[in-house]
């Protein structure tokens, strides 16, 4: 696996990991992650295309999301990526998907793209727990400020979201420090303001329907039925999708022991006849 940089519109470096052989596809990943924790993604999908896995702006090797940080920067750091490697194809997990559907529906460079769980408001998005997770990130409380966003975010199991504040921090202060939590804590910034730009997205679904490639969206069985609904919303959207919900997956389906699974699926849908050759 190579790693390479290329220049953002503004100047800011972008770098990707580079492996496989065949048609190009970028990997973009969601907030909270690097390009680390999609390794095994990277690798399965590897036995059939050249994968460019994304360090996003903020994190890796890549620069800071730096001032007037917006999702169209975002997508300029897509595009720069795709005009260096010339790929067609691309997936984006999350956050990552909303800037994949972002970038397919403002420039049309990309022949077929697959998202898990995009990062598409369908609906109102919550947005009170981000106050109080500025502040604790200020006071230098990392722990304190995660707290409120697995409280407040809406994407965690419903028992998790009722714990009571204190204990929830000392339970992740005693049992949150492995390798995963050392990459996810200097990324908790940037993370914020990347949840600030979904939910300045709210009301925006019906732009989507300008994304002309075919679109595979892919949610997990495990995922809170409420979530599953918006990606109906976000399928019944986009001109030329189909969605599929792969059993016993989560929000993280995409990582890990379960990106296997995830990446069969998406290399079905690449290879089909009128995939990019």
């Amino acid at each position: 696996m190579k790693q390479r940089t290329v220049f953002s519109a503004d100047g800011t470096p972008i770098s990707y990991l580079t492996s496989g052989a065949g048609p190009g596809l970028i990997v973009l990943g969601g907030a909270l992650r690097t390009s680390q924790d999609y390794l095994p993604l990277a690798a399965a999908l590897a036995r059939s295309f050249t994968v460019h896995v994304v360090d996003r702006r903020g994190r890796g090797a890549s620069g800071p999301q730096g001032p007037g940080y917006s999702l169209g920067k975002e997508v300029e750091d897509l595009l720069a990526v795709q005009a260096e490697t010339g790929a067609r194809l691309a997936f984006g997990h999350s956050f990552g998907g909303l800037v994949v559907l972002e970038g397919a529906r403002s420039f049309p460079v990309f022949e077929r793209v697959a998202v898990y769980e995009p990062g598409v408001p369908a609906g109102p998005v919550p947005t009170g727990w981000m106050d109080p997770y500025r502040e604790r990130l200020a006071a230098g409380d990392p722990y304190g400020a995660f707290v409120h966003f697995i409280r407040g975010a809406g994407g965690a199991p419903a028992f998790l979201a009722k714990l009571p504040y204190w204990y929830l921090r000392m339970a992740l202060r005693v049992g949150f420090r492995g390798p995963s939590w050392q990459r996810m804590r200097p990324l908790l910034g940037a993370g914020l303001a990347e949840h600030e730009q979904v939910a300045a997205q709210q009301g925006r679904l019906a732009a989507f329907a300008a994304v002309t490639a075919p679109v595979l969206v892919l949610c997990g069985g495990r995922t809170p039925r409420a979530s599953r609904a918006e990606f109906d919303a976000v399928r019944d959207t986009l001109p030329r999708a189909e969605l599929e919900t792969l059993p016993g997956l989560d929000h993280f389906g995409p990582e890990g022991k379960t990106a296997r699974t995830v990446a069969e699926r998406v290399l079905r849908f690449l290879r089909s006849p009128d995939a990019a050759g």
